[in-house]
């Protein structure tokens, strides 16, 4: 990959999009995380205006940590960029005692754990339409478009994907060049759902590079029969993520009434 070239690119067609669409700028969740540290800076690097926003929900504090540091960074390094901090836990924690909680722990947890997301997603839309902004989408292709790691109508919920054509990986790489916080470049990658330090690979099963191999696999029109071991696995777990989200993937589907019922 021509990192410098792609990064240009990037920036490019974010300075064109929201040019034409006639906004200010950009508002970035900011998580502490690799995705949402390149998404930040390859916006702040269109000279536009980005507003950077924490949304901590009963947070790990070494999230906390790591987004501060790379606003902080991001803050002396362009003058376009601010930042504010719209502390969701007290929101999150009265939505609770309006639901009632029906089913086993786990299911009860995911539901609160996608709940977060859509707060968030909330959040970011409230304050693009204060500053007329686009809400710049963070996530990268593995998760948007392989496994489907992500919650609809949360994080799913943008304006607009500018890494979402690069596996984690290259974002890496984006994230190297663009000298993003070694503390971000060094941490595992998590979604910061469940309010604890557990990582995407222990939810998932398999690590970023397992994902993106499995995804080169499928592409390629490979099936359980050609692996065994580690990889039958990997490719299984895979298989069963891609399947069970490609209602995330596809257009909602809409129920087109027959001519002759109109």
């Amino acid at each position: 990959m021509q990192t410098e070239k792609v990064v240009d690119y990037i920036v490019n067609w974010l300075k064109d999009y929201a040019t034409n669409a006639g906004v200010n700028g950009f508002v970035v969740g900011i998580s502490g995380g690799i995705d949402s540290a390149v998404t930040s800076t390859l916006c702040a690097k269109t000279g536009l205006n980005v507003l950077c926003i924490e949304m901590p929900i009963h947070q790990a504090e070494s999230h906390v940590t790591r987004a501060q540091e790379h606003i902080t960074q991001l803050r002396n390094q362009f003058d376009n960029v601010s930042d504010t901090r719209t502390d969701l836990t007290p929101v999150f924690e009265e939505f609770k005692t309006e639901v009632f909680f029906d089913g086993d722990q786990a299911t009860i947890d995911m539901a609160l754990a996608n709940t977060r997301a859509r707060l968030r997603m909330t959040t970011l839309y409230y304050y693009a339409g204060l500053y007329k902004l686009l809400v710049a989408g963070t996530g990268n292709k593995v998760e948007d478009f392989g496994v489907g790691f992500y919650t609809k109508y949360g994080d799913g919920g943008v304006d607009l994907s500018p890494i979402a054509d690069l596996v984690k990986s290259q974002v890496y790489k984006l994230g190297a060049y663009l000298q993003v916080p070694e503390s971000i470049m060094q941490a595992e990658p998590s979604d910061g759902l469940f309010g604890d330090t557990r990582s995407d690979e222990d939810q998932i099963g398999a690590s970023y590079p397992e994902l993106e191999w499995a995804m080169k696999m499928d592409d390629e029109g490979k099936n359980t029969s050609d692996f065994s071991g580690r990889e039958l696995e990997i490719f299984k777990i895979y298989k069963r993520f891609n399947t069970a989200n490609k209602h995330k993937m596809i257009p909602i589907p809409i129920c087109n009434i027959p001519n002759n019922l109109m």
